[in-house]
């Protein structure tokens, strides 16, 4: 399937779809990162994703649905370790986000 249907074919996925392992496929495939992202973002259970943490395009993504009290941890570790700027950016962005949330409750 070339890559504009495939993508439209993931954004037209509903909120509540059951299609996790199809997206996975995707974000495992060698398709451009642009598409791998768009899977990526659609993934609805985020502890998925963390086999993608090294990977620049997915980690980002990855980050970015971290929302949980238990996420601050992790988000730390990739702070500290990750080697893409992309990640680490992204990482202490949700970060600074999720400490203020959690600050409000």
């Amino acid at each position: 399937m070339p890559d504009d249907d495939l993508v439209f074919r993931i954004e037209s996925l509903p909120p509540d779809h059951a299609h996790d392992d199809d997206l996975l496929a995707v974000v495992r495939s060698c398709r451009h990162f642009f598409v791998r992202q768009e899977a990526a973002k659609r993934v609805r259970d985020a502890e998925r994703l963390k086999a993608f943490e090294g990977d620049r395009h997915i980690g980002q993504i990855l980050v970015r649905q971290m929302r949980r009290d238990a996420d601050v941890e992790y988000l730390e570790r990739l702070v500290r370790e990750t080697r893409h700027l992309e990640v680490r950016n992204a990482a202490q962005a949700q970060l600074r986000a999720l400490r203020e949330a959690l600050e409000r409750k």
